[in-house]
């Protein structure tokens, strides 16, 4: 049973590094896509370098999200029994690298910027989700 706990409280310190990346590729997303609208509308050289700058820094989070992800889909193994844990896969594991194939159209930009928010959203939902049935058992 100690064996278990142990596995347990791993899982769930995993989905929570997750979820740190996970929150904070958001906000960068949001302001990204808050630029990305600026720069649509308004925006100039200078707000192009900010939003590219805050897609960059959404980029690195993603990034580490994925490797986050990762650790949790191993910690996870470790504790389910008979698959009782699922974690989405394609998708799931590879939302951090689509939004930088043309950087040269902002609406596109921003297209990108959306879909990786909604998924990033997601992947939330889904970590949350695991994390809290991770803790009732």
């Amino acid at each position: 049973m100690a064996d278990f706990i142990t596995e347990r409280n791993e899982a769930i310190q995993a989905a929570n590094v997750a979820l740190e990346h996970l929150y904070r590729s958001q906000e960068l997303l949001n302001s990204a896509g808050n630029w990305g609208m600026f720069d649509i509308f308004a925006g100039g050289a200078l707000t192009s370098f900010i939003k590219r700058g805050k897609m960059s820094d959404a980029q690195a989070e993603l990034d580490a999200a994925r490797s986050a992800l990762r650790i949790l889909a191993r910690e996870v193994r470790d504790v389910e029994e008979a698959g009782a844990f699922q974690i989405a896969g394609g998708d799931f594991l590879s939302f951090a690298d689509m939004f930088f194939d043309n950087a040269f159209l902002d609406i596109y930009v921003q297209t990108q910027i959306s879909e990786a928010k909604r998924q990033v959203a997601g992947a939330i939902q889904q970590v949350e989700a695991l994390r809290d049935r991770l803790s009732r058992m």
